[in-house]
């Protein structure tokens, strides 16, 4: 089985991409920025970027049967290594307790005013395991 979750982003459309795509007990979800889907506006503070995109991410995991408490993998792509400090206060709340793989890489970002791009990997049924 394979389902696609989509926000409904005119970027998704552009791309051509889904937001996340469960396969079996597995959901992918692609890259996902800082916007604020709601009103297509970037925040300025990595940190709100961040908190943005976990709520996006965790709304396409609950779509797809999942959650962000099932995340078994994350990466993070950030586009300031000054920016790091913050990042971590950020995530780590989320993911302190559930203690997914991780890696953290600088990157030059696609937009200038991203900061941030978060991309999971969740298992269904991970949290209660």
């Amino acid at each position: 089985m394979v389902q696609r979750v989509s926000t409904g982003s005119p970027f998704e459309a552009t791309f051509g991409y889904s937001r996340a795509v469960r396969h079996e007990d597995t959901v992918y979800v692609s890259g996902t920025t800082g916007y604020d889907y709601a009103s297509m506006t970037m925040p300025d503070d990595v940190g709100a970027q961040a908190a943005n995109a976990l709520a996006t991410i965790d709304k396409a995991l609950r779509e797809a049967g999942s959650s962000i408490q099932d995340t078994v993998r994350v990466v993070y792509y950030i586009g300031d290594r000054d920016d790091v400090d913050a990042v971590v206060k950020a995530v780590g709340p989320v993911f302190g307790d559930i203690r997914p793989a991780a890696s953290m890489l600088i990157v030059q970002m696609i937009e200038a005013g991203m900061k941030i791009e978060i991309e999971v990997t969740a298992r269904i049924g991970a949290a209660a395991s």
